[in-house]
């Protein structure tokens, strides 16, 4: 397990002490120890990623400088890396992408080095990481638990050592969540502060792309390597300095700590850890003199914003899809409820969006950010969705997860921050919540909470030893060997 993040990386490559071949090696060397155990990647780049890595080696012997020059990181598997499928999570014969998208161009641009693909469930619906594509991703705290999703793959790769970072996509929490269930720092930027391209407007506004670290500096330094959009797409928010926030004191803040969530039509009580965790980080920021009250922001019935979005999302990326019959029978069924929500019920959705931010931003008159748990529960097993219809999948997600989804219906920023562990070890995690182009104010506070409770001190048990640990099981969702080039 590596102990070094992004920065530590990039400054020893910059002063000379360690070379890019020799850290995507160890990289390389970790991902494939691991990959019976963990089952986080779907495509590994090791021959391509090494030539990428020795020409970085010369670059910096010749005295270039670049953000992230010579460093290993990792992609989701939704996002397009020339020559690889990207498959987001989906079996079938889907064709390798023909160029970068935006994000990982501006990966390169950086001097990144770009070792792999990580696991998504299909087409980044769920709040766990499994399917008949690539089998059980499984969480490096407790082998027998969900790392979370979608991002859960690239919140697997960085909780357990395999790389120093790794992006993620959020479209209803899922750079949230899993970083709430691994012990990470997961950045949800502002809508179009980091591109989706090639498309325009992912997931209908929802989707948006973004870091998974172990510290804020580390997150907020890729961050920055990646944020921009395309000229093609259609937001361009103001420019943020995400590195110099991460340094910056955040002031005396007021916080609302927010315990009730949007309506979802389930029962979604917080469970008992999960509440000790986040009641612990509001008292951590009420000692470091910030003052924190309890409210409750007016979401009204945003669900009715999402519904129509999402499942609009799932159809348009199952309608590419070269063999629909293979995608979930879950998938299938939020398919056509994409269509039938298509049209007039979908530009309803859509146009009560500034609505919405107009109700639930009230808040912010009387306080800078809001504090809720990240997920109502901790980390579920593998398998607990398994046997379940798409109708009692989406009440068992909503019931687990149903604090982060309203904040992607605004388009507004969140940061999960680890709030510590319940009494059987499983991580949950505290999402610090802020308006439009509130990231600056969000990673500060973050830092500075970071710096109090130091909890990328702590890490995952050797891979196999965790309480009641166990190997993933071949078949269904037993692993598979990522596809390697």
């Amino acid at each position: 397990m590596s102990t070094e993040g992004m920065a530590a990386l990039a400054r020893k490559l910059t002063e000379g002490q360690a070379t890019s071949v020799a850290l995507v090696q160890e990289c390389l060397d970790r991902i494939g120890r691991s990959q019976d155990s963990l089952n986080a990647f779907r495509c590994v780049r090791a021959e391509a990623a090494l030539t990428e890595a020795a020409a970085a080696d010369r670059r910096l012997a010749a005295g270039e400088r670049l953000p992230l020059l010579g460093v290993p990181v990792a992609v989701k598997d939704d996002t397009d890396v020339a020559g690889l499928p990207t498959a987001f999570g989906c079996d079938g014969g889907i064709p390798p992408a023909g160029a970068d998208g935006e994000v990982v161009r501006r990966l390169r641009a950086a001097g990144a080095i770009v070792v792999g693909k990580t696991n998504s469930c299909e087409l980044g619906q769920w709040p766990f990481t499994e399917g008949p594509a690539f089998g059980a991703t499984r969480n490096p705290w407790h082998t027998d638990h969900t790392p979370g999703g979608s991002s859960g793959g690239s919140a697997a790769a960085v909780a357990a050592g395999l790389v120093p970072a790794a992006l993620g996509s959020d479209g209803a929490g899922s750079i949230r969540i899993p970083a709430a269930w691994t012990h990470l720092v997961g950045i949800k930027p502002q809508r179009g502060r980091v591109s989706v391209h090639p498309y325009t407007d992912c997931f209908e506004g929802l989707t948006v792309n973004g870091p998974l670290a172990r510290t804020v500096a580390d997150a907020a330094l890729l961050l920055d390597a990646v944020r921009g959009a395309h000229p093609d797409e259609r937001y361009h928010p103001a420019p943020i300095d995400a590195s110099a926030a991460a340094r910056r004191d955040p002031g005396r803040l007021r916080v609302a700590l927010a315990w009730r969530p949007a309506f979802t039509a389930t029962r979604n009580p917080v469970h008992p850890d999960v509440r000790r965790a986040v009641t612990g980080v509001a008292e951590a920021l009420a000692g470091l003199g910030h003052t924190v009250e309890e409210a409750r922001p007016r979401y009204g019935l945003i669900g009715l914003g999402f519904l129509p979005r999402a499942t609009a999302g799932i159809a348009a990326y199952a309608d590419r899809h070269p063999a629909p019959d293979l995608l979930d029978p879950r998938t299938r069924s939020a398919t056509r409820t994409g269509h039938r929500l298509g049209g007039w019920v979908l530009r309803a959705a859509r146009a009560r969006e500034r609505h919405q931010q107009r109700r639930v931003g009230a808040v912010f008159d009387r306080y800078d950010v809001v504090l809720t748990p990240t997920t109502a529960a901790p980390p579920p097993r593998i398998g607990a969705f398994d046997s379940l219809s798409a109708w009692r999948t989406d009440i068992a997600m909503a019931a687990a997860c149903p604090y982060a989804w309203p904040w992607n219906v605004l388009g507004w920023p969140g940061v999960n921050v680890p709030a510590g562990f319940t009494r059987d070890g499983l991580p949950v995690g505290a999402q610090l919540l802020g308006p439009e182009g509130g990231e600056e104010r969000l990673i500060s506070l973050a830092a500075q909470l970071e710096d109090d409770r130091r909890w990328y001190e702590q890490r995952p048990p050797a891979l196999g030893t965790a309480p009641g640990a166990s190997r993933a099981p071949r078949g269904r969702l037993g692993e598979r060997s990522p596809r390697s080039l």
